[in-house]
């Protein structure tokens, strides 16, 4: 089983990000972004397949989650920063990016951002920048999300009052958190309660500082058509506006049994990432 050494990545003045490696050189090193709110170990349900591919995961705890110092306006955007700074600091050069929910947003935006480190790009249930109104529509319980657009006051006092609805999940989701991503539950639960859920909800609602139509590199978005949390509209705009998007919609799935397909994602991303190694040759 893949063994992840972590610790915190000291950062230009003084702010630290907890920072994940399973280390080796790899045939493919993949930056994971994890969801809203968790913590960013690598996807334990995937190591054994990133073994079989040859993956070496890396990983950050975004800021104000863990021990990841918190930064009150960061935007989508400054995920470019952040990986920038967690590749170098493992001697990464090129990467691939994947993501779940509001982490393929920032997965999204690195590969906008990082022309020369991203060479592929997956977003599972993906978060698209906000466009208006109808960007709620779908949704089971808005009501945070919609808080945020209000500002960091009103969201702190809908945090302080919020209860989980079950019906932003399927009866398939719910069927996946108890069984094939049960593993959900280690990286929630020490997230929650965490100021990194105010600040990526307020990142969400706020122009991210990346721009989906940059992406130049191969993009592959996977999102369940039944999904109540983040509805299937948010990829379709997104497959819509970036150039070299594939979109796959899956019947039935929701926001949490979507990840039932994360492997066929992991492939993907090897399969584009050993397409670009091949052509890089070919053309020297």
């Amino acid at each position: 089983m893949t063994a992840f050494a972590d610790r915190d990545l000291t950062l230009p003045g003084g702010r630290t990000l907890h920072v994940y490696d399973s280390g080796g050189p790899g045939r493919l090193t993949v930056l994971w972004h994890h969801g809203t709110p968790n913590l960013g170990a690598p996807p334990g349900p995937l190591l054994p397949l990133g073994e079989e591919l040859g993956i070496r995961w890396i990983s950050y705890d975004r800021p104000g989650y863990g021990s990841s110092t918190p930064v009150p306006e960061r935007s989508v955007g400054t995920a470019g920063e952040y990986a920038t700074a967690v590749a170098d600091a493992l001697g990464v050069g090129r990467f691939a990016v994947l993501g779940h929910s509001g982490g393929s947003s920032h997965a999204l935006a690195c590969a906008a951002l990082l022309p020369d480190r991203v060479v592929a790009a997956a977003g599972l249930a993906a978060v698209a920048p906000f466009y208006g109104e109808n960007w709620f529509a779908g949704m089971a319980d808005p009501g945070s999300l919609r808080a945020a657009t209000e500002g960091r006051a009103a969201k702190e006092r809908y945090e302080a009052a919020a209860r989980f609805d079950p019906a932003v999940f399927t009866d398939a989701d719910f069927a996946a958190l108890k069984g094939s991503w049960s593993w959900l539950d280690s990286v929630v639960q020490p997230a929650l309660g965490a100021v990194g859920l105010i600040d990526d909800d307020l990142a969400y609602v706020a122009p991210w500082g990346a721009d989906p139509a940059a992406i130049a590199v191969p993009v592959l978005l996977v999102h369940g058509e039944d999904d109540r949390m983040v509805p299937a509209a948010h990829s379709r705009w997104l497959a819509a506006r970036c150039p070299r998007a594939e979109l796959r919609l899956t019947p039935g799935d929701g926001h949490i049994s979507v990840l039932d397909h994360a492997a066929a994602a992991l492939t993907w991303l090897a399969d584009q990432a050993s397409s670009a190694s091949e052509a890089t040759t070919g053309a020297r």
